[in-house]
């Protein structure tokens, strides 16, 4: 590259280029430069963050099946929240905070694809602890296995390597001076916004979201159902600003998937289906004429889903082949290197005998995990728990180690980690080995899911991590206490993790009963990168009865996808998630090009462009934490507390036949009818509205506080 991609306001001019023989890079903040770095504000408010996203983050991942980008909101936050201490805090403090916090979207990603397997599974006696072990000694195998390779990436290949994401985060630490105040306004507004609309939609009930073209339509709506042809739209503030992040033009295409599944293929399959009469297939009869749209989506679509999320992250796989190949080498000449410690302290990594030792005890740990579960999942003797858990000990240190480097490469390359991929490759190795080995049933399951839950959890630090280190190399951090707090960061987020996703299943449930049978939630917790997996690991521990038919048929759709040159996963995506949802996420991605395009001037254009980021992280993180305090009202430990609020609901306690007290609800009439969805509709055009009107009032500030000529403040502080 050879220019900063936005100007480099504060950073030298070879920040982004190639150094010419005998140049140095010499950071903003110089190695002897005695500016605070890891204090306790700079920990504190970065474990902070650490819990307000990580929550954000599973959330999201849950009810939309994509994850969310910490990073920039949380550089933001430091800035902002620095600012209004008696001491501001110092540029290297805000990367420590940056650094820590980033830990919640990875660990919050390696959870939410593979951990929801679990329960859609039916694995009884799944405990926190084990979510959290799962995923905190994943993610610390992720940083140890990248430090040896951190000179690498970061060092030696300097200005050959984009870093894309490193880079848009690194340019707002730097131009804190003019980002940190109206970013940080316009963050805390779209928090508040976007909680305070969730609330009211998931608590109180004051309209209803699920907006459908059976009830807004009319007669016509009900004459369109007839040929279980509806669209539907869930319009809440987490998938309208997941839409807006994630832009129109992928939104688009997410939601082309949708179309074809939920308009084109259901209304086929009803057409075709009805006269059929009774339908065995896969170990289940349907009566098609009978069924809804959401039933056939559910028995004969969300497979075909699968089959192409599967082949998509092959496919993403296969493309990587050239990086691959040269990252498994990579990782072999980092295990040999010795890393001895360098004389400049933005050059200084944990020892190698420690980063040795924490590999070793992180792998025991998951062998102790596997062993315990062997124990009580399988019943299985002491000989053969251990013979297990030294083959799932095995296959997650071997497979963390081939792939890490191939996620910190793809990271450094084009800021994508082919993560669902590589995943699904660990799940389907680990269940064949262990089958193999004679471990079948739940056991199995658990052993298979767990290995898959560390390695994603492992491959998501590492390419996090590496990014960050491009940061600190920037900035003039030292790695190593970018890696020694990242470890508190990895136990907050895996600890948060590992609440919220049990008690997503108690408020909402991943399964629920429809037609005497137990099927995924898709509208409420679709969580599709799990159920793949949770396919997968089921037919290959099981032997049951499978749809494989249905999974080739959406892999051929994936292979033609690709063919016509589409970003395959998000078409993928689209075909497995309900209309609904993607929808609301087009919705989000049109008021995102809207707002970019409005504007007098180029200038007012960009300003407003570039509130994007924050206002959408704004509104998801808000509506997740708020929308987990929902979850909260709906448990019997809070009494069900969701009766006293609700106003279009009437949610009641009952017993159920096992002496249990459940939460019954029923809509009011008003509420399932044209009068909650109309409001629905009202309030969704509003927060429209609100969010163009936060646009322009950031970027009116961004453009108010906007700094002099960069060229003019270039160079190191001394």
């Amino acid at each position: 590259m050879d220019a900063p991609p936005s100007g480099g306001r504060l950073l030298p001019e070879n920040a982004y280029r190639p150094l010419r023989p005998g140049e140095r890079y010499e950071p903003i903040v110089a190695a002897s430069s005695p500016v605070p770095e890891v204090t306790t504000w700079s920990v504190a408010f970065g474990l902070t963050m650490v819990a307000v996203f990580a929550a954000a983050a599973v959330y999201i991942a849950l009810r939309a099946g994509s994850g969310i980008e910490t990073a920039i909101p949380i550089a933001v936050a430091a800035i902002f929240f620095g600012r209004m201490r008696a001491r501001r805090s110092s540029i290297l403090e805000n990367v420590i905070v940056q650094s820590i916090g980033q830990a919640s979207g990875v660990v919050a990603a390696g959870a939410a694809f593979v951990v929801p397997a679990l329960y859609l599974n039916q694995i009884a006696d799944v405990h926190w602890w084990q979510i959290f072990l799962a995923c905190f000694l994943g993610g610390a195998l992720g940083v140890m296995l990248i430090i040896p390779l951190r000179r690498h990436f970061v060092r030696d290949r300097h200005g050959e390597l984009p870093f894309p994401e490193a880079t848009a985060t690194t340019e707002i630490l730097v131009s804190g001076e003019s980002t940190g105040g109206g970013g940080g306004k316009v963050l805390l507004a779209s928090f508040c916004l976007g909680g305070l609309y969730d609330f009211v939609v998931e608590a109180v009930h004051a309209w209803n979201p699920g907006l459908t073209t059976r009830v807004l339509l009319g007669r016509a709506g009900e004459w369109l159902h007839g040929f279980r042809l509806e669209l539907k739209m869930t319009a809440i503030a987490a998938l309208f600003g997941l839409g807006y992040i994630i832009g129109l033009r992928y939104c688009a295409i997410i939601f082309a998937g949708s179309v074809l599944a939920s308009l084109v293929m259901v209304p086929l399959v009803f057409l075709v289906g009805q006269h059929v009469g009774d339908v065995p297939y896969a170990g289940a009869t349907y009566s098609i004429a009978q069924m809804s749209e959401s039933d056939l989506f559910g028995a004969f679509i969300k497979p075909i889903g699968i089959g192409a999320i599967a082949m998509a992250g092959l496919i993403g796989l296969i493309r990587m082949g050239r990086i691959i190949a040269g990252s498994v080498a990579l990782g072999f000449q980092g295990l040999g290197r010795k890393g001895a410690p360098e004389t400049l302290r933005t050059d200084h990594d944990l020892r190698p005998g420690n980063v040795l030792l924490i590999q070793l005890l992180a792998t025991l740990g998951m062998g102790v995990l596997f062993f315990v579960v062997c124990l009580q999942q399988g019943g299985y003797d002491l000989g053969a728990s251990v013979l297990y858990s030294l083959i799932g000990m095995a296959i997650s240190f071997f497979l963390c180690f081939l792939f890490t480097p191939v996620a910190a490469e793809a990271i450094a390359i084009v800021g994508v980690n082919p993560v669902s991929g590589m995943t699904l490759v660990t799940v389907v190795l680990s269940s064949l080995v262990m089958a193999a080995a004679g471990l079948f049933g739940p056991a199995g399951i658990f052993v298979a899911l767990v290995i898959g839950t560390a390695v994603c959890t492992a491959l998501s630090t590492s390419g996090a991590l590496i990014s960050d280190f491009k940061i600190g190399y920037w900035i003039g951090a030292t790695p190593r206490n970018q890696q020694v707090w990242k470890f508190a960061g990895l136990a907050v987020a895996a600890l948060v993790v590992a609440v919220v996703i049990p008690l997503m299943d108690q408020g909402y449930h991943f399964l629920i009963e429809k037609g005497g049978r137990l099927v995924s939630n898709e509208e409420v917790l679709p969580a599709p990168q799990a159920n793949m997996i949770a396919a997968v690991v089921r037919g290959l521990m099981t032997g049951g009865e499978q749809p494989y038919l249905l999974y080739a048929l959406g892999a051929l759709l994936s292979l033609l996808v690709t063919m016509a040159g589409l970003p395959t996963l998000a078409f993928a995506l689209g075909m497995y998630l309900p209309i609904s949802l993607t929808s609301a996420q087009l919705v989000g991605g049109f008021v995102a090009w809207l707002v970019a395009r409005s504007g007098g001037s180029d200038a007012v254009r960009q300003a407003r462009k570039e509130q994007g980021m924050l206002i959408a992280s704004g509104l998801m993180a808000g509506a997740a934490i708020f929308g987990i305090l929902s979850a909260v009202l709906r448990l019997k430990e809070t009494g069900f507390a969701v009766r006293f609020l609700s106003i279009g609901v009437d949610f009641s306690q009952k017993v159920s036949a096992t002496g249990e007290p459940v939460l019954a609800s029923e809509p009011a009439p008003w509420f399932a009818g044209a009068a909650g969805q109309g409001l629905g509709l009202a309030a969704f055009v509003g927060l429209m509205v609100a969010t163009v009107l936060l646009a322009r009032w950031g970027a009116r500030m961004q453009r108010d506080a906007s700094p002099p000529d960069p060229d003019s403040s270039r160079g190191s502080i001394p």
